[in-house]
């Protein structure tokens, strides 16, 4: 809810209390209706019971409660006055002399909301003019401080300098030829009629050149000072007139919160004396907005005299009831009607129009003046671009195509893939084990080794240990029961005999046989230890699937992050920056507070400074609906209200202070 939206809520509210609004007209104030009639007015009864049914039904249309946005345009305030036909009261056609009272209160509780309506809309209109200001004035700022921005605005603005120096140059020569052919003779004239062309040309080339050698040595600045140098002085001058616009500004919605429609709100208890200072305070409401818009836009006054002429204004003016005759008389609803019809249709547009001149004269330049150097340089370079872009069509296809195969590829095979194999390892899918040898690789070679070796026991049982020339069941089991275990001694032991003499080993003895052997049970070993290593993969198998995801899933979140912060909606860094921007406007209302001065008889701000406290609040209050949960901004804006309201110095510093403690979280 934004500050102008609190104040009308207020004003509204308060106005909804008055208990002489909800009355029934008394039985004398029908008779002398029913007088009326009878002495020949064409309205009766029911047509003026009609007129107030459709005034109240325009007085609800006219309050904050009517609808979810309680601030109307000017255009709707102006159809719902002109709907209530006050404005048009006072013609000898109209029955305005055969009104009740309570039908004159009625229309004035019309034109007061309507009053209340336009005093917001005036304010808003105030916020939405020094706000954007602010903005100009920083960058005038960036204008003054670097050389290089500088320079970069007297190269924007050398066209439209150069074309104002040629029309300079072109209306002084013709005003110098208008001048000459005045005071030419006749006789002069006929004999220059006479003239060859070239004559003619040289005296207006003459004429151009003395226009020139003047304007030049007119203005001396402009040859003392450098292009940037004379940049630097106009961006100051300009610079100066948006601040002395933005603090008159700033004073003239200082005027109007302090001093427009304060009605005794503390009061709870409301009688018709009340009512009466309603009407004068409406009144000269009314007035206050009528000099404020007429003078706001006068950035030659100074503040004082700003201030001086929009009161004088107000206490002079001759519209208001004080000034009149009677001022009870029942048009005063209708005069104050078409007086904030005079506001929306004249002064309105007429300050508005103004300001916006104000703004383009002293603003920052428009786009166009900005871009126009990029401009021209992409228009004569978009030839060749586009020369360049025919010739490699081709290329630049393929390109798009195979950029859109490797995400396509990588999305499968790094991501998707993986993935599939993680989910099939959780749900122990047998297809998704990890294998690096076959399952009855080492059984098949295992048997083989026994075999072997018992075969070799049989026919040397002298190796395997025994007395007997052949071996037994037992002893054969006992054998495979130590090859099971890695023990083949008995090709050890023949292995080891044989390679005391090697060549008689390898001819007739054992060597080769037992060498062999020794390979198979080395054969065996490795696939026993490949076993162990394929029994420790498959106990990390999600591991290893992780491992594998993880490469394609952290280049997919960081390119789905960059898209995002480029392409989307940057959620996270537009609260980082509205955070920065609260810290700022903090900061301007210590600022305001800090260097104010209060006025002389109370430690109150003055109006300028209270203008310029309540942009940086209008300004808070936005960003308090982004950055904080909907309790904490209740408190917040409640804390904030005590900042705005005008206390004392002491009280909205002591506020500030609170602000910056209490919701420190949220605006860091």
């Amino acid at each position: 809810m934004s500050l102008v939206t609190d104040q009308v809520r207020r004003l509204d509210a308060y106005l909804d209390r008055f208990p002489v609004l909800s009355e029934e007209p008394s039985e004398a104030e029908s008779s002398n209706s029913e007088e009326h009639t009878q002495h020949g007015f064409a309205i009766t009864d029911r047509a003026a019971a009609r007129r107030l049914d459709r005034l109240l039904l325009i007085s609800q249309s006219l309050s904050t409660t009517n609808s979810s946005r309680p601030l109307l345009s000017a255009t709707h305030i102006r159809e719902l006055l002109l709907e209530s036909e006050i404005p048009e009261v006072g013609k000898p056609r109209d029955y305005v002399t055969s009104k009740s009272l309570y039908e004159d209160e009625v229309e004035w509780l019309l034109v007061s909301k309507a009053a209340v309506q336009l005093h917001g809309v005036v304010l808003n209109t105030l916020l939405d003019r020094i706000i954007p200001l602010n903005d100009d004035i920083w960058y005038w700022d960036d204008v003054l401080n670097s050389y290089t921005y500088s320079s970069l605005y007297a190269i924007q603005t050398s066209p439209w300098r150069f074309g104002a120096w040629s029309m300079d140059i072109y209306h002084e020569s013709m005003a110098r030829i208008r001048t000459a052919s005045a005071t030419d003779s006749a006789g002069h004239l006929i004999n220059s009629a006479h003239e060859g062309l070239t004559q003619q040309w040289r005296q207006f080339y003459g004429i151009v050149s003395d226009s020139i050698r003047e304007r030049s040595f007119s203005n001396i600045q402009r040859k003392a000072l450098s292009p940037v140098a004379f940049c630097r002085t106009e961006a100051r001058r300009k610079q100066a007139q948006l601040k002395k616009l933005r603090e008159i500004t700033a004073c003239g919605l200082g005027v109007l919160m302090s001093e427009g429609l304060q009605f005794s709100q503390d009061d709870d208890k409301i009688n018709v004396f009340d009512a009466n200072d309603l009407k004068g305070t409406v009144e000269r409401s009314v007035a206050l907005l009528d000099m404020v818009l007429k003078e706001v836009s006068n950035t030659g006054t100074s503040i004082t005299d700003f201030e001086e002429k929009v009161f004088l204004g107000v206490e002079s003016d001759t519209e208001l009831s004080i000034h009149a005759e009677d001022a009870n008389e029942p048009r005063r609803p209708a005069v104050l009607g078409r007086r904030l019809l005079h506001i929306i249709d004249q002064v309105l547009p007429q300050h508005q129009r103004q300001m916006s001149l104000l703004v383009k004269h002293s603003g920052r330049p428009s786009p166009l003046v900005r871009y126009w150097l990029p401009g021209v340089a992409a228009m004569v370079s978009s030839t060749t671009i586009l020369r360049i872009l025919v010739n490699r069509k081709a290329e630049i296809l393929n390109w798009i195509a195979d950029f859109g195969v490797t995400v396509r590829d990588f999305w499968f095979n790094w991501v998707v893939e993986p993935t599939t194999k993680v989910i099939q390892t959780i749900r122990h899918d047998k297809s998704s084990e990890i294998a690096i040898m076959s399952r009855d690789s080492l059984r098949a070679d295992r048997e083989s080794l026994e075999r072997m070796v018992v075969d070799f026991a049989t026919d040397k049982p002298h190796f395997a240990d025994v007395n007997t020339s052949s071996l037994t069941q037992e002893q054969i089991s006992a054998i495979r029961t130590k090859v099971a275990q890695g023990d083949v001694t008995p090709v050890l032991k023949a292995f080891e005999q044989d390679l005391r003499s090697p060549f008689m080993g390898a001819v007739r003895g054992d060597l080769v046989r037992s060498l062999l052997i020794q390979v198979q049970k080395t054969k065996v070993d490795l696939e026993v230890a490949m076993t162990g290593i394929d029994a420790l993969l498959k106990s990390q198998e999600l591991v290893f699937g992780f491992v594998g995801l993880t490469p394609g899933v952290l280049v997919s979140i960081g390119v789905f992050q960059y898209l995002r912060n480029v392409f989307g909606s940057r959620s996270g860094q537009r609260k980082t920056k509205k955070s920065t921007r609260a810290v700022r406007v903090m900061r301007n209302i210590d600022r305001v507070l800090s260097e104010a001065r209060p006025t002389e008889n109370s430690n109150i701000l003055s109006y300028k400074d209270h203008g310029l406290l309540l942009c940086e609040v209008h300004v808070l209050r936005s960003l308090a609906g982004k950055l904080m949960p909907h309790d904490i901004r209740r408190d917040f804006l409640e804390d904030l209200s005590d900042l705005e309201k005008m206390k004392g110095i002491d009280v909205q510093a002591k506020a500030l202070n609170r602000l910056r403690w209490a919701y420190a979280k949220w605006l860091q």
